[in-house]
C-alpha cells in the first residue's frame, strides 16, 4: 500500500481532476497526499542601449504558491492528510525529484496530452511514466 501519493497541479481543470483522483486514492490507501506545483525561477527582461533599464517578470513561485495552497485546501477539506509543496523546474522534473526526495510510492498525472496530435509534442504523463523510481497512475481527465 502507498504511504506517499504525489500529484501535480498547474491551476488547470483537467489538473484538478487528477488531483481528485489522488484523492480518492490516498482516501482508500490510508496515504498521505502531496500536491505539488512546479514553477519556473524568476525571469529578468533587459531593455535599452547598454541594458539600462532590468524588468523582473511576475514571480511565478509567488503564483505557484497560490495555486497548491488552493487546491490543497480544497482537498484537504474532509480531513484527508495533504500536504502541500512547490518545486522549481519543469513539471515533469519536479513531479519525479518530488516523489524520489520523499520516497513517494505512487504519481497521479492527468492523461492531457496523451492523444491525438498532442501527443506528438510530448506531456507531463509521458515523461514521469518513463523516467519516475515508483509508480505512476495515468488518470482519464479529458472531458
Amino acid at each position: 500500500m502507498p504511504d506517499i501519493i504525489v500529484v501535480g497541479v498547474d491551476g488547470s481543470k483537467t489538473a484538478a481532476r487528477a488531483a481528485e483522483k489522488a484523492k480518492s486514492l490516498a482516501k482508500a490507501f490510508g496515504a498521505q497526499l502531496h500536491v505539488v506545483t512546479a514553477y519556473d525561477s524568476p525571469q529578468v527582461s533587459l531593455h535599452g542601449a547598454g541594458y539600462e533599464r532590468a524588468v523582473v517578470l511576475p514571480d511565478a513561485q509567488a503564483k505557484a504558491e497560490a495555486t497548491v495552497s488552493a487546491v490543497a485546501g480544497n482537498l484537504a477539506a474532509d480531513g484527508t492528510d495533504v500536504q502541500a509543496f512547490i518545486v522549481g523546474g519543469s513539471p515533469a522534473e519536479a513531479l519525479i525529484a518530488h516523489a524520489e526526495k520523499h520516497g513517494a510510492d505512487l504519481i497521479v498525472v492527468g492523461n492531457r496530452r496523451m492523444k491525438g496530435l498532442a501527443r506528438v509534442l510530448g506531456s507531463v504523463a509521458n515523461s514521469v511514466a518513463h523516467e519516475a523510481s515508483c509508480n505512476v497512475y495515468i488518470a482519464e481527465t479529458s472531458e
